[in-house]
């Protein structure tokens, strides 16, 4: 929904690199849409015991939230008109992130979503963060809509295999890395945007009534 990514790339590997050990890109990439226990834990395989994980901890939120403040967070295209058609039809939606909730609410607030969503789901309200379907098993419970039934808009590959596995048809909006190879077989359809997204959905409500 929105375009938080790049700014955890750069204070992720900012941070990485003033404390001596270099996170490329793609080991950033193995990251991407996972709750952020995990992430330090692959942090720590990667580079071993010796990650200094306490100041990591402590200095990378302050290079995000500055980022952020600066540059603002953008809504991605298409998001507004989406979110018209929802309410429009009085579909229920929920956000279902690896975000903790104090990043998810600063985050929205900043792209202007805020008070937007009834139901929000963080990654540290469910045993297992995505690629396991933990996180949007509990939001279709919340929603009180069986998974079969939901649709699930993602971008990252854990978060399509955590939808797939869910048993939502899984709509696939790549960020800026293109779909692995399993997240093309585990998604329902791969579309190039928010707009397709629209289209899609638009075009099923049709035909549903």
């Amino acid at each position: 929904m929105i375009d938080t990514e790049p700014m955890y790339q750069h204070a992720w590997q900012r941070a990485c690199g003033e404390l001596g050990f270099t996170l490329d890109d793609e080991g950033y990439a193995a990251l991407v849409g996972r709750p952020t226990a995990d992430c330090e834990d692959e942090l720590v395989t990667r580079f071993g015991p010796q990650f200094p994980m306490s100041l990591f901890r402590a200095s990378w939120p302050p290079m995000w939230h500055a980022l952020a403040q600066d540059h603002g967070i953008r809504c991605k295209p298409g998001l507004q008109e989406l979110l018209a058609l929802l309410e429009e039809h009085r579909l229920p939606c929920a956000v279902a992130t690896s975000s903790d909730p104090d990043f998810t609410e600063f985050s929205l607030g900043q792209a202007g979503l805020a008070g937007r969503f009834a139901l929000i789901v963080t990654g540290d309200q469910v045993p297992n963060g995505k690629p396991a379907p933990d996180i949007y098993l509990e939001a279709a419970r919340r929603l009180g809509v069986p998974p079969r039934d939901c649709a699930a808009v993602e971008d990252s590959d854990a978060g399509v295999l955590a939808a797939s596995a869910a048993g939502m048809m899984t709509l696939c909006v790549p960020d800026s890395r293109p779909p692995s190879p399993t997240a093309v077989a585990a998604a329902f359809r791969v579309l190039r945007s928010l707009d397709d997204v629209h289209e899609l959905l638009t075009h099923t409500l049709a035909v549903g009534r």
